[in-house]
């Protein structure tokens, strides 16, 4: 039985923290499927990354800080390469993304889904193939499309009545054929937090399977003939652990791709189930290896063409948290611990909710470590939190820490590589951390560290 994260928010509360939290026999232990895979403890008590102490890190480039693991990233997207070795496999770039980055993910041969106008900037400045990026987005403007289409953007991933209007006209006035999906709003709600589940059927994304909008839009785009219908698109939610969902997902979009062949005699040729695998973020969770999910949705996949006598379409999948997520981890420096006379002990860094929103926006959980050094004392429950104004500015609602953890000691967060950077802001105007690529026993900054000269900038009153 596959944990999910919302199961475990909403499970049992004990006394002393969730009832999933055990209290650790060793207080410095790591847990391998939390932590980039070059992370170890070195023999001084600090935690070290692809061969450099995270107190050197901490020295060079301040905290907070994000600290990406270039050679763990590289390798997650190889893992998910080998395992969909026939299929098309796409990045999903509002995980996390820079042009370091889409350098990476480009050189190990994946795609990039992304879905703005500034996502899709970033790709082409940092030299994706355009032929390579999917685009994705509810409201692409006029101006969006049309860059996408003179771009040579691969595919579009249309959304709406309107939005196969403006493409149409566009590429009509261009003499282009754009190749675009028909993204499904299947109607299943897969197992994670109400907020980031997006394919029920009340919600913005996509034409409404049950409702019949699917199927037009397809048939308005064959019966035109300026788009290039290449096949269906359904996304089911993120932080997903059971695959049950995406059996239900395919089951209903190849059931429409029946029903397109049967009444214009068109079998599409692509199927993109989408993303969402989820990853470990504390010892409840236990993700799926990219091997087990290329099984699993091959065999959905294959007995449902089956079942409706169609040509097994060719895949796509678009893994975002589950390449980046684990590959980063938040380094920041304790500035005052309050013990709340034996009810519990908060633990304040100097960065928060400004670089982590996950924790107040879903009620995420998260771990944590004391980064650097050991300690012979024993685990004490604590809650990590930020230094805003806010009470929920929390970043680890509880963990075991030393009991002497103090001041000035190193707290590291790990599995922050996604939907932290990406969705930072500057609340309480705090500037945001820089992001580190560490590799091979050096280190260079790939996103600076936002300055107040950066704020004051874009004031203009």
């Amino acid at each position: 039985m596959r944990a999910h994260e919302a199961g475990a928010l909403h499970g049992d509360i004990g006394s002393r923290g969730p009832a999933w939290l055990r209290t650790p026999d060793d207080v410095n232990a790591l847990m391998p499927a939390l932590w980039p895979r070059t992370v170890t403890r070195g023999a001084d008590g600090a935690l070290a990354v692809a061969g450099l102490s995270v107190r050197d890190l901490a020295a060079e480039f301040g905290t907070p800080m994000y600290v990406l693991d270039e050679d763990d990233l590289r390798s997650r997207c190889r893992d998910f390469r080998a395992a969909f070795p026939t299929e098309d496999v796409f990045y999903a770039g509002k995980a996390f993304l820079c042009r370091a980055v889409v350098r990476m993910i480009a050189e190990e041969g994946l795609h990039l889904d992304v879905c703005t106008g500034g996502e899709l900037a970033t790709a082409l400045s940092a030299g994706m193939p355009p032929e390579r990026i999917g685009f994705h987005g509810n409201n692409k403007s006029v101006a969006e499309l049309a860059r996408a289409l003179d771009a040579g953007v691969g595919r579009i991933i249309v959304d709406s009545f309107t939005e196969i209007d403006r493409l149409t006209a566009l590429a009509r006035e261009r003499g282009v054929r754009p190749r675009v999906l028909v993204r499904v709003t299947v109607g299943v709600e897969a197992h994670t937090h109400e907020f980031i589940a997006t394919a029920h059927e009340d919600q913005k994304f996509g034409f409404s399977l049950a409702g019949g909008a699917a199927a037009a839009a397809a048939f308005k785009i064959l019966d035109e003939g300026v788009l290039e219908l290449r096949g269906l698109h359904s996304h089911i939610g993120s932080q997903i652990f059971d695959a049950n969902g995406f059996e239900v997902s395919a089951r209903r979009v190849l059931a429409l791709q029946a029903q397109i062949r049967d009444a214009r005699g068109v079998e599409l040729p692509e199927l993109d189930l989408g993303g969402g695998f989820g990853i470990a973020y504390t010892t409840q969770d236990d993700p799926a290896t990219p091997q087990d999910l290329a099984k699993r949705l091959r065999k959905i996949v294959d007995s449902e063409c089956a079942a409706e006598r169609l040509a097994v379409p060719r895949l796509s999948i678009e893994p975002g948290r589950a390449i980046v997520g684990p590959s980063v981890f938040t380094l920041y420096e304790v500035g005052t611990v309050k013990d709340l006379d034996g009810i519990r002990t908060y633990v304040s860094v100097d960065g928060g909710m400004s670089d982590n929103i996950r924790t107040a926006l879903y009620d995420a959980s998260y771990s944590a470590t004391l980064a650097s050094r050991a300690s012979t004392t024993e685990p004490m429950l604590a809650r990590v939190v930020g230094k805003h104004c806010e009470s929920g500015d929390i970043v680890v609602k509880d963990e075991f820490l030393p009991a002497d953890v103090q001041p000035g000691d190193l707290v590291a967060v790990p599995g922050t590589g996604a939907y932290c950077r990406s969705m930072a802001s500057n609340y309480n105007h705090v500037p945001r951390p820089p992001v580190v690529a560490v590799r091979d026993g050096h280190a260079r900054v790939i996103v600076r560290r936002e300055t107040e000269e950066d704020l004051l900038a874009l004031d203009v009153g």
